[in-house]
């Protein structure tokens, strides 16, 4: 049976996958373009929350998944800090 544990952590999961490749083609093109700086800060933020909230709800699945995002998060961002005038 699926918990929402699990489908939250699946959802995280695939997030996570879909952030990693972007911060492999922000290494790649070493530039950002039309993209909002206030949204993924608050996105990278709201992954590092998450990383406390889940253990205090018993949601280790969501916690794996959201492991993954988080950290994906935080790399791109200070990726794209360093890229911000190239």
């Amino acid at each position: 049976m699926i918990t929402p544990d699990i489908c939250n952590g699946l959802f995280e999961l695939i997030g996570s996958v879909f952030m990693w490749k972007n911060v492999a083609q922000l290494h790649k093109d070493k530039q950002i373009r039309g993209s909002y700086w206030p949204a993924w800060v608050f996105f990278a933020l709201w992954g590092i929350w998450n990383l406390w909230y889940y253990p205090s709800l018993n949601q280790w699945m969501s916690f794996l998944g959201c492991t993954s995002l988080a950290s994906g998060n935080v790399v791109w961002c200070l990726m794209a800090w360093k890229y911000r005038n190239k």
